[in-house]
């Protein structure tokens, strides 16, 4: 089945007691990587586990690789692997263990490719893996998600504790993965460095609401970051940024609209962003200045 949108959410509507998600709608391009980017609380680990099927959503309509994941439970299954901060896999059981369940879990699993995961990250075959470090918890994961051929990976904040080391040599498994075109990640992660490396997509949610969504190298590009003075701070319009912060150095502001800034105001200086500094700043749009 061909289509254009490894994910497509449109209206999803989950409701808790004090919280509320959305209504959210965004969409992941096949054969690309996602960022999924929020605070903790901000409604991205209720976003997966829709997707997933974990829970029960209120309203909404939810594709994954063009299939309605209602109607096509089973088939979804085969083509989607998901990676969580914590390990799934009950803590006794061993790799080798986990290989002979798995295979006979899925049609496409390849024992070969396993092993060879299991090889390359230098994880013990017949070790508890309720022993494992947590970097060999998250690549022990990874190695069964890649291991049946899944043509989507969705990740919950797996990265998250992870030393930098463990996180490069998991990026380069990403970038691989991704190589033919026809696999996506979405990633789900507080961890923007990670994302500045390696997403081509970034969904911002806060609060339960969708802020940004589109390329990232776009958004990156739009927005940008004003330094100046308190005094010239004052000369700034509200309406024409999103929120500031204010420190006893002078003031950082962040523009949703590059260009139309360095022509509104000519004299200041006017800098790059990164994701860190867009997730930052969108978090206190609605105080609007923040220290």
């Amino acid at each position: 089945m061909d289509y254009e949108n490894a994910i497509e959410i449109s209206g999803l509507v989950k409701k808790y007691d004090g919280f509320t998600l959305g209504p959210i709608s965004f969409s992941l391009p096949k054969g690309s990587i996602m960022g999924f980017i929020g605070q903790n609380g901000a409604g991205k680990s209720t976003t997966i586990r829709s997707l997933l099927g974990i829970i029960n959503y209120d309203e909404g309509e939810l594709r994954l690789l063009g299939k309605d994941i209602k109607n096509d439970k089973a088939d979804i299954r085969e083509d989607i692997a998901a990676v969580f901060d914590e390990l799934p896999f009950n803590d006794t059981l061993t790799a080798a263990s986990l290989e002979k369940i798995f295979k006979g879990v899925f049609k496409n699993w390849d024992s070969d490719r396993f092993y060879h995961y299991l090889e390359r990250f230098e994880l013990p075959k017949k070790k508890k893996c309720g022993r494992f470090s947590k970097g060999m918890k998250m690549k022990l994961q990874i190695a069964v998600a890649l291991s049946h051929k899944a043509k989507l990976l969705i990740m919950d904040e797996a990265t998250s504790g992870l030393d930098p080391v463990v996180r490069n040599e998991i990026l380069d498994i990403f970038y691989e993965y991704l190589k033919d075109g026809e696999a996506s990640i979405l990633m789900s992660s507080h961890i923007t460095s990670d994302l500045d490396k390696i997403a081509d997509q970034v969904t911002f949610i806060d609060h339960g609401k969708v802020f940004l969504t589109g390329e990232k190298d776009l958004i990156l590009d739009e927005h940008a970051m004003i330094k100046c003075s308190k005094k010239d701070y004052f000369e700034i319009e509200p309406a024409d940024f999103i929120s500031a912060r204010v420190t006893d150095f002078g003031v950082d502001i962040l523009v949703p609209d590059r260009a139309a800034a360095e022509k509104k105001y000519p004299g200041l200086l006017i800098e790059k962003v990164s994701l860190e500094d867009v997730m930052l700043f969108y978090v206190n749009k609605d105080k609007k200045e923040w220290s």
